[in-house]
């Protein structure tokens, strides 16, 4: 009975029924961690992580930390010491695929991705969502590195910074 109880919660978050949009499922925790290891950079790999959405009308507005503009259903920011600039993944729900672009100061540390969203409105009705996505080709660890070294008077910077550089001089 305890079994069947656990394999119904564990299949309602992995298609998001008996989740509110926005409210974080009580087992979520085991769903948005660390990695337990690095990521390949030849195979694919899926994982569950937890997802927000973002708009230009918020601070940072059009461009991207990698000097191009936000792109519906294509940019996304992330921690870039845990998913470098330049990551393609996959919703495996949606099928869309994103690039990330961007990172954010609210995100380090998070193993959260934030995606980028047209409108206010399809901000609001993604909110915060568990889902599957699938590494397609992981980022460049150099390229966030040469972004984000001249950065570093900010403190999420200096955070992956010092991530990154763990990373490479392994």
């Amino acid at each position: 009975m305890i079994v069947l109880a656990a394999a119904t919660a564990l299949a309602a978050c992995t298609t998001g029924a008996g989740t509110k949009t926005g409210t974080r499922p009580d087992h979520a925790q085991s769903l948005a961690v660390k990695p337990d290891r690095p990521i390949s950079t030849t195979a694919s790999r899926r994982m569950y992580v937890r997802t927000t959405a973002y708009h230009h009308s918020e601070p940072g507005g059009r461009a991207t930390a990698v000097g191009g503009y936000l792109k519906p259903t294509h940019s996304a920011a992330a921690d870039w010491s845990w998913l470098p600039a330049g990551t393609r993944f996959r919703i495996l729900a949606t099928g869309d695929e994103y690039i990330v672009e961007d990172y954010g100061s609210a995100l380090v540390g998070r193993y959260t991705i934030d995606i980028y969203k047209a409108t206010r409105d399809e901000m609001n009705r993604w909110g915060v969502r568990y889902v599957e996505i699938e590494i397609l080709q992981l980022g460049s660890y150099a390229t966030s590195l040469a972004v984000l070294i001249p950065r570093q008077k900010w403190p999420h910077c200096r955070a992956m910074v010092a991530g990154l550089q763990k990373k490479v001089h392994r």
